[in-house]
């Protein structure tokens, strides 16, 4: 699973527990071995506020015995990457990874390894599944309620197979089981946004009666998946879905759907806030939205309706704090603010100053190798802007968090030239200053190093006019 550090996104770590008393057998084994690793270490998360730093040795191996475990979801990183591991008490689980192939490569072998190899083979066939999504969405309701179905079934089935075969615990099957439901319930909440797109959204009414009748069964304060990939995109896109009641209510006028209406925004966190009643998972989904909606606002008034109604909401004071200074940085990214001054290092390890290097138009992208085919298209297509409009300036900034050799073994077996190419002197610093919540933001300078957009993505209409005004400009 991708994963690169961002201080705005908080990270996917899980510990479910079933149990709180302990008994003197209660602890479990965790290790492995790293193939092609991109540093010398790999992170464990036993809570929110326990990270475990397990070192490799010299044949790239780990271990580590887990005392008072409790039967739960553990994040495990490694190179800019992250899976999960379910660990019961008395377990004895061992990977093997490859991290030229990290999720398709990943195999658990010991004690509680079947368990494992289930659910990272649903992954990937979700994974896969997932990229079929714009097919899908060209089905009738019908139609496409009939394929979940049927992929429903056919899930359930092997599933009960498996316990057949490998009898387990309660919480495996409750996890294994809550991934098959939630993944189909993703797939329903998505549906109308998909199928009827920004332009006819307002025909989400005309959906069957029945195609929501899963919302009964919906458990909000599911703990032990409070922070699971699948549960939680499941429970962004059902808030997105309900409060298009809200935006569609007493008007047939609305025929364009505007994802950055203040009315929608406030409706999603006041429904968040009253339904969801475990902190952990509330205070997730407020501050998801929260970023989202205000790193797209450029109203100022509507940016402090949206923070005052979250800061009501939100019990915790670390994400008040984040939110409010990601408010802050936010700010002087607006148009016409100087670009904020941040510590770059080249590819002979030469730290410059972002400002000294902006003397004409200048594109400014962010890029991992974590994300190779979105790394190739920025450098082809910033390529040739640069060679369409020779004054322009191009900088591409690399955002790994693994070793400074890695960014540059990744230019160099692509072929690609390092002029021009940078790192972040300090990558979480950098990060936080630019605001950088994804490799697809864009950020557009004039000559001065003044602001012209700081919310773009190359591919986006916007982005095309931004450039226009920026090349209007020059």
């Amino acid at each position: 699973m991708k994963f690169y550090i961002i201080p705005l996104i908080m990270s996917v770590f899980v510990s479910g527990c079933m149990d709180t008393t302990y008994a003197p057998e209660d602890h479990a084994y965790f290790g492995g071995e790293i193939i092609n690793p991109k540093n010398n270490y790999v992170t464990l998360h036993l809570a929110e506020d326990q990270v475990d730093t397990l070192f490799l040795d010299e044949e790239n191996r780990f271990f580590k015995k887990i005392d008072d475990v409790k039967s739960g979801l553990y994040a495990f990183l490694h190179g800019g990457e992250y899976q999960l591991v379910l660990l019961e008490p008395q377990d004895s689980v061992m990977l093997r990874l490859n991290t030229l192939d990290f999720d398709e490569s990943l195999v658990f072998t010991g004690i509680g390894s079947k368990k494992n190899n289930y659910l990272i083979k649903s992954f990937l066939q979700d994974e896969s599944e997932d990229k079929k999504k714009s097919t899908l969405f060209k089905m009738s309701p019908e139609e496409f309620e009939d394929y979940l179905n049927s992929k429903r079934e056919e899930k359930k089935e092997h599933l009960s197979l498996f316990l057949e075969k490998y009898p387990s615990s309660e919480f495996f099957k409750n996890i294994a089981e809550a991934n098959i439901d939630y993944n189909n319930y993703y797939y329903r909440e998505v549906y109308p946004f998909g199928y009827y797109g920004d332009s006819k959204l307002v025909h989400f009414k005309d959906l069957p009666e029945h195609f929501y009748d899963f919302r009964k069964d919906i458990n909000y304060n599911f703990e032990a998946l409070r922070e699971y990939a699948t549960y939680n995109r499941f429970l962004i896109a059902h808030f997105n879905n309900l409060a298009l009641d809200e935006y569609y209510k007493n008007t047939d006028q609305h025929l364009y759907f505007d994802r950055q209406s203040l009315k929608y925004n406030l409706k999603k966190l006041e429904l968040i806030d009253s339904l969801v009643n475990v902190d952990a998972i509330k205070n997730y989904l407020l501050k998801v939205n929260i970023r989202e909606s205000i790193y797209m606002n450029d109203d100022l008034d509507e940016t402090k309706q949206l923070l005052a109604s979250y800061l009501e909401k939100s019990t915790s004071e670390i994400d008040k704090k984040d939110v409010n200074n990601l408010v802050t940085r936010l700010n002087r990214l607006k148009p016409g603010e100087p670009i904020p001054d941040v510590t770059l290092v080249n590819v002979m390890d030469e730290p410059q100053n972002l400002k000294s290097l902006i003397d004409k138009p200048t594109v400014i992208y962010f890029w991992s190798s974590n994300f190779d085919l979105n790394h190739k298209n920025l450098y082809y297509r910033t390529k040739k802007l640069k060679d369409r409009y020779p004054d322009l300036n191009v900088i591409a900034i690399n955002i790994n968090d693994e070793n400074k050799m890695y960014w540059k073994n990744t230019l160099k077996r692509n072929k690609f030239s390092t002029q021009n190419e940078y790192r972040f002197e300090n990558l979480g610093e950098g990060m936080k200053t630019l605001v950088i919540n994804s490799v697809y933001t864009i950020l557009l300078v004039d000559s001065s190093g003044h602001i012209i957009s700081s919310k773009n993505s190359l591919y986006s209409k916007e982005f095309e006019n931004n450039f226009e005004k920026l090349i209007a400009q020059k």
